[in-house]
């Protein structure tokens, strides 16, 4: 579908080239060019998409010829909500993670604005058995930033949102919550890991 006729359907809730224009100015490169690709949904999907509140978002694969990582976003951004904001969570543990270079893919996606909320508080891998699918933490940060530049909103301001990367060890990366409900972290877009049971995982007596 062409990207006049998608923008019918979802209004507010496309990110493409004429929403990034704030983001690449917060990214340094204002001039950079950002060519769309058709839009792969047909027409039925994408009206079924937006009346259940999706994002159609466009996630370039690179911008003035760098790609576009986790790794990217967090130097642009930093990690000081009293230098600027949006930023990311203080934390560093995944520097060393594949994930973390993972590349956007150059392609359209629909991210839910909203959590779903029978998925709160149940295991990612219930999730997954039930059918569900959990976008790339890339794609959940480049959909955080470029609609906080596009639409001054913070999205998923206190929830965290399963992502299909995992670590090294197979752990699963979720993403998300930017506001501490109870204030006492700062504000950031986290990037953490649910840490599975392991060998390693054990007690002490204690008397």
């Amino acid at each position: 579908m062409e990207r006049e006729s998608a923008g019918k359907i979802f209004g507010l809730r496309i990110l493409g080239a004429a929403e990034f224009q704030p983001l690449l100015k917060a990214l340094g490169c204002p001039d950079a060019v950002v060519s769309e690709p058709e839009i792969p949904f047909s027409g039925e999907v994408l009206r079924k998409a937006a009346a259940e509140g999706f994002i159609l978002v466009y996630c370039p694969a690179s911008l003035a010829g760098a790609p576009v990582t986790l790794r990217r976003l967090r130097e642009v951004f930093g990690l000081d909500p009293e230098v600027s904001e949006p930023c990311f969570y203080n934390q560093d543990w995944y520097l060393s993670e594949p994930f973390f270079d993972r590349p956007l893919d150059g392609g359209w996606h629909l991210v839910k604005k909203e959590v779903l909320e029978a998925s709160r508080a149940v295991q990612p891998g219930e999730l997954l058995s039930e059918g569900c699918v959990f976008p790339p933490a890339v794609v959940c940060a480049w959909t955080f930033f470029a609609w906080f530049f596009a639409r001054g909103e913070y999205l998923w301001w206190h929830d965290f949102i399963w992502c299909e990367d995992t670590d090294h060890n197979g752990d699963r990366i979720y993403v998300g919550k930017y506001h501490d409900i109870d204030g006492i972290n700062k504000n950031g877009f986290s990037v953490h890991r649910h840490l599975a049971l392991r060998p390693c995982y054990a007690a002490v007596s204690y008397l």
